[in-house]
């Protein structure tokens, strides 16, 4: 019976295809395998698809982790405390008193009773304790969250009129479908969604829907009727514009309201900033200004209409509910479904990004870290649950978040103090609820809801930063107001996406020059003064009078960085080019960068062999040759070889390799007879070596004439470990110095082909294998007794660990050529 790999064999075979032997050496003459007495070899293995399975395949234990993850709160309950107690109780009484305002005042944005409110308050600080990885979110009904809702609600009941008198149907349907699907994304730990939804749009969203409730709730402040608040924005502020002679006693109710809140405000800042040892009471006054102007207003209300209830001088609450009168299994229906069925993306993604980008910066400013999946679990769950009370949808308030970041929550466990005091309103206070007036609550909306709107100052930052993202913002904005909060949010993210994906289409990478520069430290040269260079770890320079050492750097050749345009960034070597990728190297931006590449190319240099068309006939239509009376520049190189920075690229494709290795073919037509040579430099993944290698890249091209078998590689070598090596050598220089003795080194100084002096724990340099066999390797050979191994495999000699090397091993091999061609000169190493 024919083993695995046999069968596998005569699979391709019968299959036609041709197996490649990934970690087959190239080059031939043993000319990439390093003396035992330079290097330890060391061949690097290609990644295969069973290692790529095991990655991706979960363990035992990573089942285990997950399921722990589902529930972080067991990961510190068994050490709660009495200080934590202290600290949650006061910030979930604080957030109760807050809460219970605001959601009756958020449940008629989303046109429901206030009742609803307090439902869906409860549910959300009960059950995200269990769930949550941050301790200062607080779930609840939010503004924008209950808007959307009003307007599920408003459309659903016109299409369903049954449900007319009980639009909390539709509310709790909603929540529950909404809150599956984020439940479901959580569960397979996809939260890395959200980070699909750049910030811009969030401020966008935010702002416009800030204005929209602002809006739609000052009719309500101003006791304004005789149209809907539900239509777009500026319709809603022209009708309020043409109604205001309409005005009754409750904007006295409202205006007023909205005045005190704002006075308290500002009242407390000064005073916190004014009297700094009271900064704590003046907080907590601001906090609950809310609840003070709802009870004073409440109060009032009740001395003017205690004997008027039937008909009472401005709109109050009346009726509320005492407990969970509206308790049940949620009622869902295709036909409830489809009602809605349009809204619910629009939905889904209020839920989620407004929650994980509150407690994303909170985890931040406290020191943190959210998982965003879990967070989405917590907001499913509590969606999912909260119907069954209930509840409408709900998700993370930034206002309360602030507040109880602000007041000291030590714990998750703060929301269970905040469902008590929730708890407590609905049982023991709704009588009080009954002389709320109407326009009261809407100030407090239009109060909590300013403080959403994206500052002016915010925004010049983000002009600052990416003026076109500004742009975004105000048309984010703009259609809000003019439309609907949903097209909003979904014109912002499909125009930030169409520019993220122009920027990835059309980027092209930048043409490297070298300079050399010299490090400094205040009026100091580093390695000119010997103190310097010993604060740094590195060894003494010997000779003070030797210049200090010179590194190279590569920098655009346009200055395309904001580099010194003074500073003359010389070419590598002529024909010689470096090219950086700058938004990495897939399918989207392969073509548009490997044009600019070849453009470039082409412009600077000529064909090896300018007499390649006898007539001007035999030329292609789209390589004319010079005008007429003029000749092809000759003083122009050609081309040798071809660096590419790999810094910036993580992946690679087969639409990107299939058209680099075009590139690579239109390059040796174009260098004909000659070849090209191609270094990679800064390869990070194994797996894009992996394609490369596939693609023929990583060791020389086979050419007609054999030059190939006398490639030059050089390779960068390690020293490493041993009591004998240039570690230990540094710390016993080290002690030695400590003891006020002579310093010595057990070892001279290694120097790298560029006669940089190189030392420390691990000494890397760059070498050119036949020159360190012909020359004994004399550095090296004074330090035999530390172990060197080489760092990067040596059946990939153009693959380099940084441009430094590419350029030398490019150089090295093109002047290799030239000797050979013109006198046969000996072979040669570089140094750059």
């Amino acid at each position: 019976m024919p083993r695995p790999k046999q069968a596998s064999q005569q699979l391709a075979k019968v299959l036609g295809i041709k197996l490649e032997n990934p970690d087959t050496d190239n080059v031939t003459r043993g000319e990439s395998v390093f003396s035992t007495q330079t290097a330890d070899s060391f061949v690097e293995q290609q990644p295969t698809s069973a290692e790529w399975l095991a990655e991706i395949t979960p363990s035992r234990k990573d089942i285990v982790n997950y399921l722990k993850s589902l529930f972080p709160f067991l990961s510190w309950i068994r050490f709660y405390n009495l200080q934590w107690l202290l600290g949650d109780l006061v910030a979930g009484i604080t957030i109760g008193a807050v809460v219970v305002p605001q959601g009756m005042a958020y449940a008629k944005l989303a046109n429901l009773p206030v009742e609803f409110g307090l439902y869906s308050s409860f549910m959300g600080v009960l059950i995200y304790w269990f769930f949550a990885t941050s301790k200062d979110i607080t779930i609840g009904p939010v503004a924008v969250v209950s808007t959307v809702t009003g307007s599920v609600v408003a459309k659903a009941t016109e299409q369903l009129p049954q449900y007319a008198d009980t639009p909390w149907v539709i509310s709790s349907a909603l929540a529950l479908i909404s809150g599956a699907i984020v439940l479901f994304i959580g569960l397979i730990r996809c939260g890395w969604i959200v980070e699909l939804i750049p910030l811009v749009s969030l401020a966008a969203f935010m702002t416009g829907s800030a204005i929209n409730i602002a809006a739609g709730q000052v009719p309500t402040m101003m006791g304004i009727t005789g149209f809907s608040t539900r239509d777009s924005t500026y319709m809603v502020i022209i009708n309020t514009l043409k109604n205001l002679g309409k005005t009754d006693l409750n904007a006295a109710m409202g205006l007023t309201a909205l005045t005190m809140l704002y006075l308290i405000r500002f009242s407390c800042s000064w005073a916190a900033k004014k009297f700094p040892n009271h900064h704590k009471l003046f907080f907590f006054l601001g906090t609950l200004r809310a609840v003070f102007v709802i009870l004073l207003y409440t109060m009032i209300s009740w001395l003017v209409n205690m004997h008027r209830r039937k008909n009472p001088a401005f709109a109050i609450l009346k009726d509320v509910p005492r407990g969970f009168q509206h308790a049940a299994v949620p009622t869902v229906n295709s036909d409830i479904i489809n009602s809605f069925i349009g809204e619910l993306p629009a939905t889904v993604i209020v839920l989620l990004i407004e929650h994980i980008a509150i407690s994303k910066s909170f985890g931040r400013v406290n020191n943190y870290t959210i998982n965003p999946s879990q967070e989405m679990v917590a907001i499913g769950v509590t969606n999912v649950l909260a119907p069954f009370l209930g509840g409408y949808p709900s998700t993370g308030s930034f206002s309360r978040t602030a507040i109880k970041s602000k007041a000291g929550v030590r714990t998750p466990f703060a929301g269970v103090i905040t469902a008590a005091v929730v708890l407590l309103a609905i049982y023991a206070l709704t009588a009080v609820f009954y002389y709320i007036p109407s326009a009261s609550l809407a100030a407090v909306i239009i109060h909590a809801v300013g403080d959403l709107i994206t500052s002016p100052n915010t925004l010049y930052k983000f002009w600052r930063i990416s003026p076109l993202e500004v742009l975004i913002f105000f048309v984010g904005v703009f259609v809000t107001i003019f439309s609907t909060i949903e097209n909003g949010i979904y014109a912002t993210i499909c125009i930030s996406f169409a520019v993220f994906i122009f920027r990835v289409l059309k980027s092209h990478g930048r043409f490297l020059g070298r300079v050399q520069v010299h490090s400094v430290l205040g009026d100091h040269l580093i390695g000119h003064d010997n103190n310097v260079m010993g604060e740094y770890g590195t060894f003494d320079v010997p000779d003070s009078s030797l210049s200090p050492p010179i590194r190279n750097v590569f920098l655009p050749i346009d200055h395309g960085d904001g580099s010194n345009p003074e500073v003359e960034v010389t070419s590598p070597y002529p024909g010689v080019f470096i090219y950086r990728f700058s938004e990495g190297f897939n399918y989207p931006s392969a073509s548009h960068t490997l044009d600019y590449l070849t453009s470039h190319i082409f412009a600077y240099t000529r064909r090896t062999k300018t007499d390649t068309y006898a007539r001007v006939g035999d030329r292609p239509w789209n390589d004319p040759g010079p005008k007429k009376g003029q000749q092809e520049n000759t003083e122009l190189p050609t081309l040798k070889a071809v660096i590419f920075d790999f810094s910036s690229v993580n992946n690679v494709d087969v639409t990107s390799v299939q058209q680099l290795i075009d590139v690579r073919n239109q390059l040796d037509r174009y260098t004909a007879p000659d070849v090209v040579d191609f270094h990679f430099a800064c390869i990070n993944n194994r797996w894009t070596k992996r394609a490369l290698v596939s693609a023929g890249f990583g060791y020389p091209t086979p050419r007609p004439d054999g030059m190939h078998s006398r490639w030059k590689s050089i390779f960068s070598v390690a020293e490493i470990g041993g009591s004998e090596s240039a570690a230990a050598a540094a710390e016993l220089e080290a002690n030695e110095k400590e003891n006020e003795l002579r310093p010595s080194l057990s070892k001279p100084d290694l120097m790298d082909p560029s006669g940089d002096t190189i030392s420390g724990p691990s000494v890397a340099s760059s070498m050119t294998q036949s020159t360190a066999l012909k020359n004994k390797a004399p550095d090296f050979a004074r330090a035999s007794e530390a172990r060197r191994v080489a760092v990067h495999g040596l059946n990939r000699p153009l693959f380099h660990i940084d441009l430094t090397s590419a350029l030398q091993s490019a150089i090295a091999n093109v002047r290799a050529r030239e000797e050979i061609e013109t006198a046969g000169g000996p072979d040669i190493g570089v140094n750059v």
